[in-house]
């Protein structure tokens, strides 16, 4: 494949794990304000259905197109700005971790406070807490890389 190949992937699939993300954070948070734990449910079942169909395969993606352009473009792999969209990257990938794992069991008590018609645990508000200071860090981690890969600092 060749080099405009790679980067037309790499490109492509970075819009998808940064949109996603954004779109998925923007949805969640609005719907968690309602406080309905009907319409929560519904929004946090699709953020974690979108996370495997379109998140996690550009989660793998990113890597293997990256260190391929990195390979045919000759760039040196210890380039600081190498390095450092790389320790950014594995970075939100381990703030993304825990989120995909909260959004799973906020989906359960989502459904579970529907089903039985009452308020949201507290166990909720506290891992959403969490979730939105995780997604910061990765949201950070993520622009900085998009930075380090269009300037490409020396």
């Amino acid at each position: 494949m060749d080099y405009l190949a790679i980067k037309w992937i790499h490109i492509v699939s970075s819009t998808l794990l940064f949109g996603t993300g954004l779109g998925s954070a923007f949805y969640m948070f609005f719907a968690s304000l309602t406080r309905d734990p009907r319409v929560i449910a519904v929004v946090v079942k699709y953020v974690v259905v979108a996370d495997w169909l379109f998140t996690a395969p550009a989660i793998i993606l990113q890597p293997a197109t990256g260190f391929l352009m990195v390979h045919k473009a000759g760039f040196a792999v210890g380039s600081a700005w190498l390095v450092w969209s790389i320790l950014l990257y594995l970075l939100a990938g381990a703030a993304w971790l825990p989120v995909v794992w909260m959004q799973i069991q906020m989906r359960g008590m989502a459904e579970e406070a529907a089903r039985i018609e009452s308020a949201l645990p507290e166990r909720y508000w506290k891992f959403l807490n969490r979730w939105i200071a995780l997604g910061i860090v990765a949201f950070v981690a993520l622009v900085v890389v998009f930075f380090l890969m269009v300037a490409k600092p020396a």
